[in-house]
């Protein structure tokens, strides 16, 4: 495909969907990271994104700053950008403030159910099932997260919705880097059990399911310093062992 081809495909989609070139470049490299197909550290080339997405590198710079600002991005002065990679510290904050944002979520999600807005939640919930079903990991994951910020919408808390997607990105950072043996993807039941309890206007249920949830993420994390350490001799402390 040329690069004329390119652009106008570009353009052409950012019509179809009423959205900016930059919106479109945004939303492609965000899925990317969300699906863990471009993990922690990747540098993110703007000549070549420039190439690939047949835009200006003036659009590929707005785009990856935006990310940059959801904390998913890293941009260093005369080093480009790169896909961010929380420590463990990092990590231990992310989650700690993506449980009581969900919290919040959820209980104005309670107060504020309609319908509509249900059953695109349940729509997801059966696609996340299929992906995962399928072995699709990295789909699932990315439509578990479209779940978590649908439902964000759902609270009618605009800055709730902004911060949320942010943290739901930053999380699947931690699964790509952090991934212990356990599946990371959510219980199928647990979106679903969720929602029944939403639906029902059971708060207090519905937030007990969400701490549920939320904790079950953490524990299939390795936030273990040890397990992830760089340095030889704790990474083989257990050879050590044996040896003394």
């Amino acid at each position: 495909m040329t690069k004329l081809n390119k652009i106008s495909n570009t353009k052409m989609q950012a019509k179809a969907n009423n959205q900016t070139q930059d919106d479109v470049v945004y939303c492609y490299i965000f899925d990317a990271i969300l699906e863990q197909r471009l993990p922690p550290n990747t540098k993110l080339n703007e000549e070549s994104l420039s190439e690939i997405f047949g835009v200006s590198r003036t659009i590929i710079r707005r785009a990856l700053l935006r990310l940059s600002l959801e904390q998913v991005v890293d941009i260093k002065p005369n080093k480009g950008a790169t896909v961010s990679a929380p420590t463990i510290e990092d990590a231990i904050q992310i989650l700690k403030a993506r449980e009581i944002t969900e919290l919040a979520v959820t209980e104005l999600a309670t107060e504020n159910c309609n319908q509509v807005q249900l059953q695109v939640l349940r729509n997801l919930v059966t696609s996340e099932n299929e992906a995962i079903a399928n072995n699709d990991i990295g789909k699932g994951i990315r439509l578990s997260g479209e779940f978590h910020i649908e439902l964000a919408k759902m609270a009618k808390n605009a800055p709730l919705l902004h911060f949320l997607r942010s943290l739901v990105s930053q999380t699947s950072l931690l699964i790509a880097q952090y991934e212990g043996s356990n599946n990371s993807n959510c219980s199928q039941d647990e979106h679903s059990n969720l929602l029944n309890a939403i639906e029902a206007g059971n708060k207090e249920e519905a937030l007990h399911l969400m701490d549920h949830h939320m904790q079950h993420i953490r524990a299939n994390l390795n936030l273990n310093d040890d397990a992830t350490s760089s340095d030889l001799h704790v990474v083989f402390s257990d050879i050590i062992r044996s040896r003394a």
